[in-house]
Parts: structure tokens; C-alpha cells; sequence
């Protein structure tokens, strides 16, 4: 794997490296630190996230579990350090009734996951098997709440249910069912995607569903505060953010969502894994295009809250493309190839850059569907591109963020350009990290990044590429793409110049 590895550099430095890209790192004290939770994850009753992907079952011999959850998951998880994971979805949040999931499971009522394939849900994964699952994951729970078909006595109902430690009804409910302690959480979504799958709503009248029951949300622990979650925008409708910005007040509302999905075109997908470089560089301008588009909403976002007291929260991001053929087209599942790396580099760059207004984000999703980091088939369980970026940058998790920025060159495809290079640095426990991502197809970039403010001796890093952009981990190959140690990085004086191969995630630390 090393050498062909180191085949792949030379061969890719042999392309021929174009003019030097530049780059100035301030160290100097930013009084910003990049949220851990930015590196968060999402779990909806689809396909099979949750079953057969998270829970496999109490009583299966077959596959290593807790409580029905995999172990080999949870082992996983934990090291890439997920900071919150988001349930029950998704569309499927404003069709779930939470009383359906807790008490006797043979006892649960089934439903039809009418969102996502026609299947039946049997309710055997409620909120206990979530909110235990994630102290098992060390992860802080998201639920979001069914705003769509559900009530407003319903949602108190759930909060006073796993967060109350007093005496009330949902309490003693609580404690019937087997759990004595409170969960105590504090993020909270108040509907999912009112525009769209969770009602069509117009953002008038869902900004005054929310308030209505944003109000009944009571902090039932005083040390646990709530963070309650509207349902923001979809991509670039900027009408839905100034509505609800306009006409929620701030101590309704602590964030406000955003989705966008790095999609072709969402009639014709393409594939995610047999794809031209056209449809690579289409993919590439919708994921670059969140820049503008997170741009875009904090300027509205700022107009009403100057202070930055509402945080931006982008829960549902990633790639999209058809299932793989053979597989239900209800159930998203798709494979996940180094352009999937590239997207979340890139991401997870421009997500660090704004981190004095995006305090949350959500990758969508964690378990075999869409732009998922774990893989199963059975017993088997692989890691894709975008499970090692995330391990990568998870040095970024609550470090002191520092600017960098970047003149970069631009990859281009016939009359249409974007930016090659994008970034991120922060500091934590004394070492500085940057992370670098050369979306560029065919194209090696040498970096020229002039660091003012500090003195480093070293630098050391890691790197996440392969041959053909096209390249996967699969079941039979688990391991073909990794982070292998990185050697084209060198620091002289205050000058890092670092060479970036083409389709490549590099992070670096400077000590």
C-alpha cells in the first residue's frame, strides 16, 4: 500500500505542479474557537442507518453487540470523536410519534416508513435505545422533534420525558420503563425541512408554529440548557432565513438549520461511483458553492442578530448521487469514493472559516446511506474516504481557530473554473494544525503559506488520496484508500511550502 502510494506522488508530481499557490497563516490570538460540534452526525430510520447499520438486534449471535448496538460501530465512532448525532431523522422526525418507541418492544405499535421505502417500522429502536447509545458513543444527542404531525403536548411531553429528574408523569413514565436518571438534552430541532417534506409550510406560518411551540419547551433542568433548532432554509432560499429571523425572537430560538447537498442535479444524479470528471466538477461547484451560500445567510443572519447569539447550524450536508444499482431507491444507499473526500475537505474547511456563526453542523448521513463514514453488509463493516477526512480533522474539535488565508489557483474544466486549494488551521495544546484540500482532478499544487507570529521547527502530517478519483474501500478491499504518512511538506524560516497532490486531504502539525 506504501509504495503504490508513493507511485501515486511521483507520478502525480511528474504531471507537473502549476504556479505556486500563497498563503499567509496568522498565530496571533483569535479568540475563536472552532466547534466541536461542527463535527457532527446524523441518523435517520432509513434504508439501513439504523437497522442493520447502528442496531442489529438483542438477541443477534452473529454480530458483536450491546444492548443490539454494534460494537464494531461504536468503536469506530468514538475514534473519529462524534460530537453529536441527530435522530430520528429527516423527514422521518415529523412522522414519528416517540410514545410508539419506549415500553415493551413486543408491545410497540409499527408504522410504515412512508418517506423511505414503504417499509414497516416496528418501533424497536426508540428513545432509550438512542439516548443509551449515545453515552455508549460518548456523543451528545440531537432529536428532532415532530413539528409536522405531532402536537405541541407531544414535544413537551418528550423534553419533561429525558430531561426531568422531579416528579411528573413523564418522570415516573421515564423511570417505568427502565431509566431512573434524566438524559439531560439540550439540542433540540423543532421540525425538519418545513418548506418541504415536514409540511410545506410557508416561512410565516412556520415561523409562528415555532414560536407557538418553542414556547412550551420548558427548561426542566436549569443546568441543562436548551438549544432549540428551527428549520431553516433550503440551499439558497434566503426569504426563509430573513422570515424567521425577522420573526422569531432570540430567546425562542438558538440556531437556525440550513441544508444543502452537493447534487449534479437532483433528476439526474449520476452515479456515485462509474462518474465522469464533468460530473466530478459539477459535484465540485455544488459543494464549493457553499461558501456563498453560508456567506449569504449570516449577512441576513447578522442584519437581525449583530451579536451572533443564534448560531448557524448546517444539519444536513454531503453527496448525493443514485443508489448503487440492485438496491432500493428508498434507501439512499451509495458507495463512497475519494470525490466524497473531497467534498468533505472542502466542507469542513469552509465550515472551520465561519465558526463565529457555524456552531453545529451535520453529515448526512452516519450509516449506509448517502455520504455515510461506515459501511456494513452483516457482519462486515468497512470505513470510507469520508470517515478517515473527518479523523483527520478532528484536530480542529474545539481548538482556537486561526486565519489562513489562501490566492489559490483555480481548477478548471472546459470554460468553467473554481478554486483549487481551500483550508483551515487552529491550535490546541500547544501545536498548530492545518488541513489542505486540492479538489484539482489532474493537477498537483505546491503551496506557499508565509506563517507570521510564531516559530516552527517541524512539520508532520498525513495524506488521503489514490489513483483514480474514481477509488473506493469496499468489502473485499476494506483498506484500499487510508491516510498514510505525508512527506511534501517542508518549513523553513516563517515559509511552509507544502506539494498537494492532485484529489488529495492533507492535514499537517506544526510544532
Amino acid at each position: 500500500m506504501r509504495k503504490l502510494l508513493l507511485l501515486l506522488l511521483s507520478s502525480s508530481m511528474a504531471l507537473g505542479t502549476r504556479a505556486q499557490n500563497t498563503a499567509e497563516l496568522s498565530t496571533s490570538p483569535s479568540g475563536r474557537t472552532i466547534s466541536k460540534h461542527i463535527y457532527g452526525h446524523f441518523a435517520e430510520h432509513l434504508g439501513r442507518c439504523i437497522y442493520g447499520g447502528f442496531y442489529v438486534g438483542e438477541n443477534n449471535t452473529k454480530i458483536p453487540n450491546k444492548d443490539g448496538i454494534r460494537t464494531d460501530v461504536v468503536d469506530a465512532l468514538k475514534k473519529l470523536k462524534i460530537p453529536n448525532l441527530r435522530w430520528p431523522g429527516g423527514c422521518f422526525a415529523d412522522t414519528y410519534h416517540w410514545k410508539d418507541g419506549i415500553g415493551p418492544k413486543n408491545q410497540r405499535p409499527s408504522i410504515v416508513n412512508t418517506w423511505w421505502g414503504g417499509t414497516t417500522e416496528n418501533n424497536s429502536f426508540g428513545t432509550h435505545d438512542f439516548l443509551n447509545m449515545c453515552e455508549l458513543l460518548n456523543t451528545e444527542p440531537y432529536l428532532a422533534g415532530n413539528l409536522a404531525t405531532g402536537t405541541v403536548q407531544e414535544l413537551a411531553d418528550w423534553v419533561q420525558y429525558v430531561n426531568f429528574a422531579g416528579e411528573s408523569p413523564m418522570s415516573k413514565l421515564r423511570r417505568q420503563n427502565g431509566r431512573n436518571q434524566p438524559w439531560k438534552v439540550s439540542f433540540w430541532g423543532v421540525g425538519n425541512e418545513a418548506w418541504g417534506c415536514g409540511g410545506n409550510m410557508k416561512p410565516d406560518y412556520y415561523a409562528n408554529e415555532f414560536r407557538k411551540y418553542s414556547t412550551f419547551m420548558t427548561n426542566w433542568d436549569n443546568n441543562t440548557k436548551l438549544f432549540r433548532i428551527a428549520s431553516g432554509a433550503n440551499s439558497a432560499d434566503y426569504n426563509w432565513t430573513e422570515t424567521l429571523m425577522k420573526n422569531i425572537p432570540s430567546n425562542l430560538m438558538e440556531g437556525i438549520a440550513l441544508h444543502h447537498y452537493s447534487v449534479i442535479n437532483w433528476n439526474k444524479k449520476g452515479p456515485s461511483t462509474d462518474f465522469t470528471e464533468e460530473q466530478y466538477f459539477a459535484t465540485m461547484k455544488s459543494a464549493s458553492f457553499m461558501e456563498e451560500l453560508v456567506n449569504k445567510h449570516i449577512a441576513i443572519m447578522d442584519k437581525y442578530d449583530p451579536n451572533k447569539k443564534i448560531a448557524l447550524v448546517v444539519d444536513e450536508w454531503g453527496g448525493w448521487y443514485d443508489v448503487e444499482p440492485g438496491t432500493n431507491p428508498g434507501f439512499l444507499y451509495q458507495q463512497n469514493t475519494i470525490r466524497d473526500a473531497m467534498i468533505a475537505g472542502l466542507t469542513l474547511n469552509i465550515f472551520n472559516n465561519h465558526t463565529d456563526r457555524i456552531k453545529m453542523a451535520n453529515l448526512a448521513q452516519a450509516i449506509n446511506v448517502l455520504q455515510a463514514v461506515v459501511l456494513t453488509n452483516e457482519e462486515k463493516m468497512i470505513l470510507t474516504p469520508t470517515y478517515h477526512v473527518l479523523e483527520m480533522y478532528n484536530v480542529h474539535q474545539d481548538a482556537e481557530w486561526l486565519p489562513l488565508t489562501i490566492k489559490t489557483n483555480n481548477y478548471s474544466l472546459g470554460n468553467d473554473k473554481l478554486p483549487a486549494v481551500s483550508g483551515s488551521a487552529s491550535r490546541k495544546d500547544g501545536l498548530t494544525h492545518v488541513t489542505l484540500t486540492n479538489i484539482d482532478a489532474k493537477a498537483a499544487q505546491e503551496i506557499s503559506i508565509n506563517v507570521k507570529g510564531a516559530k516552527y521547527k517541524t512539520v508532520s502530517g498525513r495524506i488521503l488520496t489514490s489513483a483514480k478519483l474514481q477509488d473506493f474501500n469496499s468489502f473485499e478491499n476494506p483498506n484500499k484508500i487510508v491516510p498514510v504518512t505525508f512527506k511534501g511538506a517542508d518549513i523553513k524560516g516563517d515559509v511552509l511550502k507544502v506539494k498537494l497532490p492532485a484529489h488529495s486531504v492533507v492535514a499537517l502539525e506544526l510544532k
